[in-house]
C-alpha cells in the first residue's frame, strides 16, 4: 500500500468545481462564534460538493484569515450567501419547496440512522450556535429535525463534527 501524492487525488480546479453538478444539499450555520468552525463546515462542504451554506446571525463570513485557516480555500469554491436572518431564511427555501431539518436534540426527533432520504428532494440543514443550539423559533419552522445519537456523558458534539457526520450520511443515502 502507498499513500498517494497530492498530484495524484484528481482535484477539480476552482471552475470545474463551479461546473460539477452540485449535492441536492443546503447548510445553514446560524449565530456560529468559531471561526474555525466555519471554515471546516466549507471544508466539508467543498469535500461533498454541497450547492450552497446560508451564514446567518452572528456567523462570520469570509474573507476573514480565521476562516481561511480551516477552510483552506473552500470559501473560494463552495457557493455561500450572508443573511442577517435565520427565519426568513428558513421560510424562502420552504417556498422553493426545499425540505428544511434542524440538527438538534428535541422531542421527536428523527435519529439520522432512522431518516430516510428522498432523492427527488433537495433538503436544508440547519445548525446552531456551539452553547445554545438551534433556536426553538426556528425548529418550529423547519419541517421536522434529526439527531446524531450519542451515548457517552457529554451529549455534545463539535458543530464542524455534526456538520461532517450528517453530510456524509445524506451523501451516502443520496446514492453518490
Amino acid at each position: 500500500m502507498r499513500k498517494l501524492e497530492n498530484k495524484e487525488l484528481e482535484r477539480k480546479s476552482i471552475k470545474d468545481f463551479k461546473e460539477a453538478e452540485k449535492t441536492p444539499l443546503i447548510i445553514i450555520l446560524d449565530d456560529i462564534r468559531s471561526l474555525h468552525n466555519i471554515g471546516s463546515v466549507f471544508r466539508t462542504a467543498d469535500a461533498f460538493l454541497i450547492e450552497k451554506i446560508y451564514l446567518c446571525g452572528i456567523t462570520a463570513i469570509p474573507p476573514n484569515k480565521e476562516i481561511h485557516k480551516t477552510a483552506l480555500g473552500a470559501t473560494e469554491t463552495v457557493t455561500w450567501e450572508y443573511q442577517k436572518d435565520v427565519l426568513s431564511v428558513i421560510e424562502k427555501l420552504k417556498e422553493e419547496n426545499i425540505s428544511v431539518f434542524a440538527i438538534e436534540q428535541v422531542e421527536n426527533a428523527i435519529f439520522l440512522q432512522d431518516f430516510k432520504v428522498d432523492n427527488d428532494k433537495k433538503y436544508a440543514l440547519v445548525f446552531g450556535n456551539e452553547v445554545y443550539g438551534v433556536a426553538q423559533k426556528a425548529i418550529e419552522l423547519c419541517d421536522g429535525t434529526i439527531e446524531i445519537p450519542q451515548l457517552g456523558t457529554k451529549h455534545s458534539l463539535n458543530i464542524s463534527v455534526s456538520t461532517g457526520i450528517v453530510v456524509w450520511d445524506f451523501f451516502q443515502k443520496m446514492n453518490y
